[in-house]
């Protein structure tokens, strides 16, 4: 854990500004904007992109990712250069939060890959990119993204002992385990043998 020398009401406000970046709905939002449909009755329902590309949209998915991965980094950033480094991993875990659980959708948010990954690449870059690579490495052996998500959030942890960030660890940890819980049913079908590969329909 960091050390907490930002006086508790900066810390508060630095977890408001996170939880509200967070629980932007960027794939709701663009597949109402792009003509898409309602995200809620399309496939999964999750508002991610890996549902937004369901729509057919690989424009939008990719937006949809991009935005997610993006208010993850800037919450982190803006906190760290307004407050300092401990506010800014407050925010990085709210805006976090605020994607999987935004009080606008009922607490029903997306699963938080994107924006962990946008998260810990503006946290420290070298184990952001670690991730993201871990994530490509294992989409390219497997084909299957829930199982390239998991890998790559379980990996966090490690990429940051190996790169000497200890105090980040936590944080990881704490990312990891909400990750696992949102991709269950994903878990149950690989147990099966029974989840889609990318790029099937």
């Amino acid at each position: 854990m960091p050390e907490f020398t930002t006086v508790p009401s900066l810390l508060a406000l630095a977890a408001v500004f996170g939880y509200v970046l967070g629980s932007i709905p960027f794939g709701l939002i663009l597949a109402r904007v792009m003509g898409l449909g309602n995200l809620r009755n399309i496939g999964s329902g999750n508002i991610g992109a890996t549902n937004v590309l369901r729509t057919g949209s690989k424009t939008a998915a990719a937006l949809t990712l991009l935005l997610d991965g993006g208010k993850g980094a800037v919450a982190v950033i803006l906190a760290r250069v307004w407050i300092g480094e401990d506010a800014a991993q407050i925010a990085g875990l709210l805006a976090f939060v605020g994607h999987c659980f935004p009080v606008w959708l009922r607490f029903k948010g997306g699963k938080g890959v994107a924006t962990f990954l946008g998260l810990m690449l503006a946290l420290f870059w070298p184990v952001g990119i670690a991730c993201c690579l871990t994530w490509l490495a294992t989409a390219v052996v497997t084909r299957i993204s829930s199982l390239s998500a998991l890998v790559s959030a379980a990996s966090a942890a490690l990429w940051l002992v190996v790169f000497g960030q200890t105090g980040m660890v936590a944080l990881a940890l704490a990312l990891t385990a909400p990750i696992f819980w949102r991709h269950g049913a994903n878990i149950a079908r690989l147990r099966d043998g029974t989840e889609p590969k990318i790029g099937k329909k």
